[in-house]
Formats: C-alpha cells, sequence, structure tokens
C-alpha cells in the first residue's frame, strides 16, 4: 500500500485548511484509515480514523472542527480542519491499516500544517 497526502500549508488561527490522501497498490486490503499528527518534541498523535463502512473517531482535542471522510471508491480520506488554533500545527501523516491479523499499518510523507497566532 502506499499512501500520498497533499494539502497543508500555513493559515491564521481561525482558518481553514483540507488534507487528502491517496491510496495505491493493495487498497483491498485497506480496512480503517485516518490521520495523525507530530508536532516538534512531541510524539505522534491520532487525528481521525475511519473505517470503509463510515464509522469514524476524533482525537478530542480535534472534535467538533475536524472532519475526515473517505471515498472507497477513489481510495481516498480527507481531512476538512476548521477553526485551526496555533496547537494544531504539526506534521500530518495519512495511514492505513489493513483488515490482516496482525494488523500491517502503512504511512503517507507527512505533511506540515502550521497555524499562526
Amino acid at each position: 500500500v502506499q499512501l500520498q497526502a497533499s494539502g497543508g500549508g500555513l493559515v491564521q488561527a481561525g482558518g481553514s485548511l483540507r488534507l487528502s490522501c491517496a491510496a495505491s497498490g493493495s487498497i483491498f486490503s485497506i480496512n480503517v484509515m485516518g490521520w495523525y499528527r507530530q508536532a516538534p518534541g512531541k510524539q505522534r498523535e491520532l487525528v481521525a480514523i475511519i473505517d470503509r463502512g463510515g464509522i469514524t473517531n476524533y482525537a478530542a482535542s480535534v472534535k467538533g472542527r475536524f472532519t475526515i471522510s473517505r471515498d472507497n471508491g477513489k481510495n481516498t480520506v480527507s481531512l476538512q480542519m476548521v477553526s485551526l488554533k496555533p496547537e494544531d500545527t504539526a506534521v500530518y501523516y495519512c495511514n492505513a491499516a489493513t483488515y490482516s491479523q496482525p494488523v500491517s499499518f502503512y504511512w503517507g510523507q507527512g505533511t506540515q500544517v502550521t497555524v499562526s497566532s
């Protein structure tokens, strides 16, 4: 599975950005897709995930501001981010997890999101 992320950039606090990620390769094996982020000096953390059936899970810090969506036909996952805060600044990584046991995880290349105050 290969993941290609796009979007991100620099935005002022209160602004919006949209991240997209396209999967290729063994896409039939993908169950859950989502986004994680890593701020400088911090561990990578879950932002939002969505399974093939559309069930979602969000970090408490982004709930109500971020919306994850998925197009199974196009093998893409997107993250719409609104009301951005400086603390949302991080490198955002697209992730895919497979149905297989044990689960295999794949990562995109990361895209920088910077929110200025």
